[in-house]
């Protein structure tokens, strides 16, 4: 596996793998509207434009993705995708490690997830995430905001 930047003309390809991959957490939370299944590829294009997104690929297929942006001196994460079927082997870690290397300069790291994504919050809090609050969204969605400092 070789973790890169994602140039535009994988714009395409990263929202399908991205619409794979949070198919289970629109389940979880009973939402097919969730904003990443709904982004379009001109908005992931422009995100990769204008920000870091690192790839993971395997041969000549993209299994995971992140995106970095630079606020001030805080990287706001977001979308850590894997592909469903590699899930579990270590895609995740290596992209946040390989983004947290790239944007080494960044004072601090912060992201969010849902609450019941048990999984999300396991992994960020084994490479260094800690709870900052939570937000209640609605019913049946509260966001765990979650901050890495180096």
């Amino acid at each position: 596996m070789v973790i890169e930047r994602a140039v535009t003309g994988d714009a395409g390809e990263i929202l399908t793998l991205q619409r794979a991959a949070y198919v289970t957490e629109a389940q979880l939370y009973g939402d097919p509207y969730i904003p990443p299944l709904v982004e379009s590829v001109e908005q992931v294009r422009k995100v990769i434009d204008t920000a870091t997104v690192l790839k993971a690929v395997e041969g000549t297929r993209i299994v995971g993705a992140v995106r970095g942006q630079l606020q001030n001196t805080t990287c706001l994460v977001g979308r850590l995708v894997v592909a469903p079927d590699r899930q579990g082997t270590g895609i995740g870690t290596a992209l946040l490690n390989a983004l947290h290397a790239e944007l080494q300069d960044a004072e601090a790291f912060d992201l969010y997830t849902g609450h019941l994504s048990d999984g999300n919050l396991r992994l960020y809090r084994r490479l260094g995430y800690r709870e900052t609050s939570r937000e209640r969204m609605d019913d049946h969605l509260t966001l765990v905001h979650l901050r890495r400092t180096p």
